[in-house]
Parts: structure tokens; C-alpha cells; sequence
């Protein structure tokens, strides 16, 4: 066996990212098994992989500052590593693989565009154009190794079996579709306004077909609640499940509804249609969830806002960019997500 490390700490959706690659990875290359370097919390994303095992990196004590980091080289070499593929390439992550590579070990690293990213997203002389999408980044860097990949061969794991405590919250699936709806992101410029998508919830919820299922961490239950409405075929997921139990449900789902956020990428790796809505940023940055098809990405109106994508993250605030997914129309949204229910 060839054993390969990847390193990606953070965040969510980054590390969601890594799940068809290395899936694809371990597919197509049975002599191979990998070792993921993560945050705990992300450890379930990982568990129904076969020939992955998972390392949980201690960021806050063990594995803090650059002796931590080198005692994390320290933990990691105990499991003889062949070859390093460093998927994250911050400060953090070079460090460690230099210590691999001093060491001996082939390391490769994947690079972000950082330079692509820019000119797309600057004010002045916009370059607006797809860059590589970071799945694909991530190829080449185990193309580095040795290792070739080919996503479009990907087969997403079966359905597990829904336990009680989910089926508790979820109800048997009959021959309604499932909808999940995920409105938050980390920053707000990526958040489609609550009163357009209580217009959304409202529409899908007239046909009694659909159930819809609202996701969301704890800190956002009132808000949950408030896009709810009181109506019955929609159901709160929100603290109600935990997160490993979110993943075994999710593959259920017949479409899912996201920002440009880590619930979309969840979803597509698990092979689930997905809806993105996109305010100050933009699919061409490389963050489209895997395997969909670009209109799936729906964008505000460029013509009243030349500016756009003016963020990759949606951290930079643009006077009178504010507002920007006003333009994106419920009705928009719901003929999109109806499509894809139905086509």
C-alpha cells in the first residue's frame, strides 16, 4: 500500500471539497490509502470511506504554534507516509510538509489561483472568467504524486439506512421530494434577504408534495423559525440533529438549496442536486459544488452591477453592493429548483 497524507484544516466547505478527490482517488487506485489531517468536527465526512483513516490535528494545544507543529510532523510520521498532498498551503501546512519533505517524502501542494482569483475580483480591469475549480486543483496536485484522477469516473456511496432518531425528525420518504434549504453563510453578502426567501419557502410549501428541511447551526434557530412560518410540510433539521446524522440524511434529499456556503458542497458530495445563490461572490472563482452544471448558480444582475464578483469569499464590503441579491427573484429560484425536481 501507498500511503498518501492530505492536509486540509478548514474550513467546512474547503474540506467538503476534498471528498470526491479523494474519493475518485481511492476508486481508481486500490494499492493506495490515505491519512487526512482535519479538524475533529470534521471527521464524519470521512467515515463510510474505505482505505481513509483520519487524524484529528489539535490546534488549540498539542498542535499550537510551530513547535506544535512540529510535534504533529512527529505524530503523522508515525504512520509511515509515502507521499504528502497539501490540499490547504497556508503557513500552517507549509511548515509541515517542509518537515516531511526534509525528510525524504515526495510532498506536493495545490495551488489556489490566488493571482486568477485577484483579477477576477478586483474593481478595475476585471478579468471575468472561470478560473480552475479548486476539485480540479486538487487533481493536479496528486497528478504531482503520481497519482491521476479522474472525477468524472466518481460513485457516490449508497444511501445509509436512516436510524430512528433521524426518522423521528425526517418521517419515512414516500414519493414526496425532499427539499433542503440551507439560507446562512459566513458572511452576509452571501445571504439571500429573509423576506425573498420566505417568499421561496412559501411557494414550494403550496405544493403538497414537497417537504421541505431547513438547515442552520443553533445561533440561527430563531431565524429558522421565523422562514418556517408555521408551515407543516416544513421541518426544522436545525437542532435537532447532530451533524453526523445531518450526512446519513442528506443523501436523501432530492435538491438542495444553499448560498455559496459548505452546505452546498456537502450536498453535491453526495452526488444531491444543488441550487446555489450567489451575491458578492461568484461560481467563476472556483467554488461551484462538484459535478453541477453552472446555471444551477444563480447570480445577481451584472448589468446593474458591473462591479461583481468584488470578494472570493464575501468578505470585502462594496459601498452600494449591500444589496445586490435583491435582483435574484423568487421566482427565479423556485423555476430552478422546480427543474431540477422535475426534469
Amino acid at each position: 500500500m501507498k500511503h498518501i497524507l492530505v492536509i486540509r484544516l478548514s474550513a467546512m466547505g474547503d474540506v467538503a471539497m476534498t471528498i470526491p478527490v479523494i474519493r475518485s482517488l481511492i476508486q481508481q487506485h486500490t494499492d493506495v490509502k490515505v491519512t487526512v489531517v482535519s479538524r475533529p468536527f470534521f471527521k464524519p465526512f470521512f467515515d463510510d470511506m474505505d482505505r481513509v483513516d483520519f487524524f484529528g490535528v489539535d490546534l488549540e494545544n498539542r498542535h499550537k504554534g510551530f513547535f506544535g507543529i512540529y510535534r504533529l510532523y512527529q505524530d503523522l510520521k508515525k504512520l509511515k507516509i509515502d507521499f504528502v498532498a497539501d490540499f490547504h498551503n497556508v503557513l500552517r501546512s507549509k511548515i509541515l510538509r517542509t518537515f516531511f519533505k526534509s525528510n525524504g517524502t515526495k510532498t506536493a501542494f495545490t495551488d489556489k489561483g490566488r493571482k486568477e482569483k485577484k483579477e477576477l475580483t478586483r474593481l478595475e480591469k476585471k478579468v471575468l472568467k472561470p478560473v480552475k475549480p479548486m476539485v480540479d486543483r486538487h487533481v493536479d496536485t496528486l497528478a504531482q504524486l503520481g497519482f491521476k484522477v479522474d472525477l468524472s469516473k466518481i460513485s457516490f456511496p449508497e444511501k445509509p439506512v436512516l436510524s430512528d432518531e433521524i426518522l423521528t425528525v425526517t418521517a419515512e420518504k414516500s414519493t414526496n421530494k425532499w427539499i433542503g434549504i440551507a439560507p446562512f453563510a459566513q458572511y452576509q453578502t452571501k445571504v439571500y434577504p429573509s423576506e425573498l426567501m420566505q417568499k421561496v419557502i412559501l411557494d414550494l410549501s403550496e405544493n403538497q408534495n414537497h417537504k421541505i428541511f431547513l438547515f442552520g447551526g443553533k445561533n440561527e434557530l430563531n431565524s429558522l423559525k421565523n422562514l418556517q412560518q408555521n408551515l407543516e410540510n416544513v421541518i426544522l433539521v436545525a437542532n435537532k440533529l447532530n451533524f453526523k446524522q445531518e450526512l446519513q440524511f442528506i443523501p436523501y434529499l432530492d435538491v438542495m438549496l444553499s448560498m455559496d456556503s459548505g452546505n452546498a458542497h456537502i450536498a453535491a458530495m453526495y452526488g444531491i442536486k444543488v441550487v446555489t445563490l450567489w451575491g458578492n461572490t461568484h461560481p467563476f472563482a472556483g467554488f461551484v459544488p462538484f459535478n453541477q452544471p453552472l446555471e444551477n448558480s444563480l447570480i445577481p444582475d451584472l448589468e446593474k452591477y458591473p462591479f461583481l464578483p468584488t470578494s472570493v469569499y464575501g468578505n470585502k464590503i462594496v459601498t452600494g453592493y449591500q444589496d445586490v441579491m435583491q435582483s435574484i427573484t423568487p421566482e427565479e429560484v423556485v423555476a430552478k429548483i422546480s427543474t431540477n425536481l422535475y426534469e
